[in-house]
């Protein structure tokens, strides 16, 4: 149990702010490229990028015109735009609204560094001023405990619509269209790693904007008792955590911070809690490659029978079917 002798006033004029707990909680926020692409290609064209679970998709428009089609819009981007779709999802990029697309994976790819490849259709490089020069990536999105956050984002979060408050990102599409244009020496290493910082960058600005109209998870944060509450959690998920522990990190009584959570949350804090230390657990057995009973003793079980069945409830597989890379 915690000692809570000090003044519950006192506490709650140093809760940190809604803002600074999505800050502590996205340090852990992991944006790795996957795989790129350079695309240069000539009018008429349509390219399909089918849906990637768990996989977000990055767009840059180092020529233009260029038009994102998904399943319900079409947005129109000129050279100097990029765009997050941090679900991915099933879209096309097409020089005019209504041209078919084909699979990216049909077209002739070439090598330019381990994880960037070429796609030609010009002929004649990127100086050929009458096609689209795009650079695409496929990331992989981890936010790790902060994973509810994924859900609540839009489908398409476009850089344009942030310049106006974040000016400093300027500078790094210039130098995204600079290299894709330039194809100096290391050019493909270094527009993959822009692309990362960029579609970070993308992120953060949406969480420091408020995260738009999101509401649940995200008001559960912006309640300063209630984010402390949750912020607990994140930051030790292993803790034997009782409702009565957590009341008190609210600073209410029992009944009213689980009637409090529930309404905001949607769930109970046990359940909520469970979910957490899953979603964690697939991490750390699936990515890093801890042993199961490592990850059951990191997040509070007593066995790791106890853990392997909270597991498969909430995941639906058992956790060896993430160590043995079958899931």
């Amino acid at each position: 149990m915690l000692d809570h002798t000090s003044d519950n006033r006192a506490d709650m004029e140093r809760a940190p702010t809604p803002a600074d707990l999505v800050s502590e909680l996205l340090m852990g926020m992991r944006l790795v490229g996957l795989k790129y692409h350079r695309i240069q290609i000539p009018p008429p064209f349509g390219i399909r990028f089918g849906a990637a679970e768990g996989r977000a998709q990055f767009h840059f428009v180092a020529r233009g015109p260029v038009f994102l089609r998904s399943a319900d819009q079409v947005i129109a981007m000129t050279t100097g735009d990029a765009v997050l779709m941090p679900r991915g999802g099933a879209h096309d990029l097409v020089s005019e609204a209504d041209m078919p697309g084909r699979c990216v994976t049909a077209f002739e790819t070439a090598p330019l560094c381990p994880s960037v490849s070429d796609i030609n259709a010009c002929g004649n490089g990127a100086a050929d001023a009458g096609g689209a020069l795009i650079f695409s990536g496929c990331m992989a999105f981890d936010l790790g405990s902060m994973h509810p956050l994924v859900a609540l984002m839009p489908d398409v979060m476009l850089v344009g619509t942030l310049l106006e408050r974040y000016p400093e990102i300027l500078p790094m599409l210039e130098a995204m269209e600079r290299e894709s244009c330039g194809e100096r020496a290391g050019f493909a290493g270094i527009l993959a790693r822009l692309a990362d910082v960029v579609s970070a960058f993308i992120v953060r600005a949406w969480v420091e904007c408020g995260c738009g109209d999101s509401s649940g998870w995200v008001a559960a944060l912006r309640d300063p008792r209630l984010g402390r509450v949750i912020a607990a959690l994140h930051r030790d998920p292993g803790r034997n955590w009782t409702v009565a522990d957590l009341a008190a990190e609210m600073g209410s009584s029992r009944s009213v911070f689980a009637e409090r959570f529930l309404e905001v949350t949607g769930m109970t804090p046990v359940r909520y809690l469970t979910e957490l230390r899953m979603r964690l657990a697939s991490q750390w057995i699936g990515r890093d490659r801890m042993s199961i009973d490592v990850a059951a003793h990191r997040l509070g079980y007593g066995s790791q029978a106890a853990f392997s069945r909270a597991f498969k409830r909430v995941i639906g597989h058992p956790p060896g079917a993430m160590r043995d890379g079958a899931a």
